[in-house]
């Protein structure tokens, strides 16, 4: 693997260059996400895929290799089914130092931003689809909140689509499955997509990070880093591992 799991326990715990203790808080570490290493691929653990039963365990399970925890919103409308909200990551707020990322999977984005960033978020993406009108008021809130902006968007929107809005973000996130559904196969366009996003952004890559969210497997987490990727959003890769420690050691010597 090029790695050993215990090279990467030293740099889990140094990353943060003795900033940690920030982190802790639903309204502290808001800016962890730019602290994150910028030299190795991010994995911004998807906790949808964690057993839902016992998220806190789970949480605690992954805590000392994960870079960030990524907590899916889901409307019903925007994205099928309801998924996670603000009360929720109230509750795990505490029990990790790592930031939050929230995708809002929704098609009023705005309307959800402040108790999320209220009760623990770092960085809130909302998805391109919305409208123009929409996505303003979102980042105008998102940064009235004090949190990091992140955009989104679906595998069948054209990756030009968030040109008007680069100089805006933190983060720029392009899913790589059908929106909203889990156990899906990567898109057969979704490593070329993100080349043309990394091309997009040029020079803007010094600070937005490119995440790659969808699809993740042992098989694509590669491809996807070669195409360009910063970050993967990896779900059961990590969490259904017989041996996580040397999965995210693997995964974060790419």
């Amino acid at each position: 693997m090029g790695v050993r799991p215990t090279d990467y326990i030293s740099l889990s715990k140094g990353c943060f260059n003795g900033r940690v203790a920030r982190f802790r808080g639903s309204r502290s570490g808001k800016f962890a996400w730019r602290d994150l290493p910028d030299d190795r691929l991010l994995a911004d653990v998807s906790l949808w895929s964690a057993d839902l039963v016992n998220l806190a365990a789970e949480v605690a399970r992954i805590d000392a290799f994960a870079d960030s925890f990524h907590l899916d919103v889901s409307d019903s409308r925007f994205a099928p089914g309801l998924l996670f909200f603000p009360d929720l990551v109230r509750a795990l707020r505490p029990l990790t130092r790592h930031p939050f990322h929230i995708h809002l999977m929704a098609e009023r984005p705005t309307d959800l931003i402040a108790d999320f960033a209220a009760n623990g978020a770092d960085l809130i993406t909302v998805h391109v689809e919305t409208g123009e009108s929409e996505i303003k008021a979102a980042f105008q809130a998102i940064r009235t909140a004090g949190c990091l902006a992140g955009l989104a968007l679906r595998l069948d929107t054209p990756v030009g689509a968030t040109l008007p809005y680069l100089d805006r973000i933190d983060a720029l996130l392009l899913l790589g499955t059908v929106v909203g559904r889990k156990c899906q196969d990567l898109a057969p366009e979704a490593c070329a997509r993100l080349s043309s996003a990394a091309s997009l952004l040029g020079d803007r890559r010094a600070r937005v990070r490119l995440i790659a969210d969808g699809g993740i497997r042992s098989q694509t987490v590669p491809l996807l880093r070669r195409a360009g990727a910063d970050v993967v959003v990896p779900g059961s890769l990590v969490f259904q591992s017989p041996n996580p420690q040397e999965t995210f050691a693997w995964l974060h010597a790419l």
